[in-house]
């Protein structure tokens, strides 16, 4: 049994948004789903870091839902800054079970268990130095960070926890300090993210910094391969 990730898949079954015109991504979803059926187990587990689907409400992603539902493997959903579909975590929960949706889980202010590892995290946000409203935004999903690591340590204190974000909390020479700083107060070493696309991927930073892990995972800069975790 594996735990595998990748972020940004940007499904549009229920709307006419296809990604397949920017470099790069043609017949993107074709090989989403090659790589998904011949990498991904029944008995494993997938997290996707948000920008699942171009829906702008549950209905309009349910066609995408019920694909990634169809597909083999147990899935963590996130919220990424394209859900337009997103609500809470008990709506969504309430509409999977509404409309068969058997095998996605929403990970959002919680933590879950796969593999013997604690699964975290949230969307986070940009670095904005001189931005008053970018700030705030900051400082909430730092708090929801600390909200899904805190679970976490409750609920299964002898897991290792690993961060999962759709925002990248170091870009260049940028960081976004409070996101750093609840990632180090909670002994977080490994922590992988998604939203860069295209040219920004070169400015993305992978490996050790201050002494966490970083994983640049959208689709895209994978190949469309899911990367193993575990």
């Amino acid at each position: 049994m594996s735990v595998w990730v990748m972020a940004d898949l940007h499904l549009s079954f229920g709307t006419d948004k296809p990604m397949d015109n920017f470099f790069g991504w043609k017949d993107y979803v074709k090989k989403i789903e090659a790589s998904w059926k011949e990498q991904i187990k029944p008995e494993d587990t997938v997290v996707i870091p948000g920008d699942f689907s171009w829906g702008l409400g549950f209905e309009q992603a349910l066609p995408d839902f019920k694909f990634v539902n169809d597909l083999p493997g147990r899935k963590i959903l996130m919220k990424g800054n394209h859900d337009y579909w997103w609500s809470t975590r008990s709506k969504a929960e309430k509409f999977f079970k509404e409309n068969g949706i058997t095998n996605i889980e929403i990970l959002h202010n919680n933590s879950v268990l796969a593999e013997g590892i604690a699964l975290c995290g949230t969307r986070g946000w940009v670095f904005m130095p001189n931005e008053e409203h970018d700030h705030k935004i900051s400082a909430r999903e730092a708090l929801r960070l600390e909200l899904s690591l805190k679970d976490a340590e409750e609920n299964f204190p002898e897991a290792e926890k690993i961060v999962f974000l759709h925002y990248p909390p170091v870009y260049a020479n940028e960081m976004v300090p409070n996101i750093i700083s609840v990632l180090k107060e909670h002994g977080v070493k490994k922590v992988y993210y998604g939203h860069l696309h295209g040219a920004s991927r070169s400015l993305a930073n992978e490996g050790e910094y201050m002494g966490i892990e970083f994983k640049l995972i959208s689709a895209d800069h994978l190949g469309f391969k899911f990367w193993k975790i575990k």
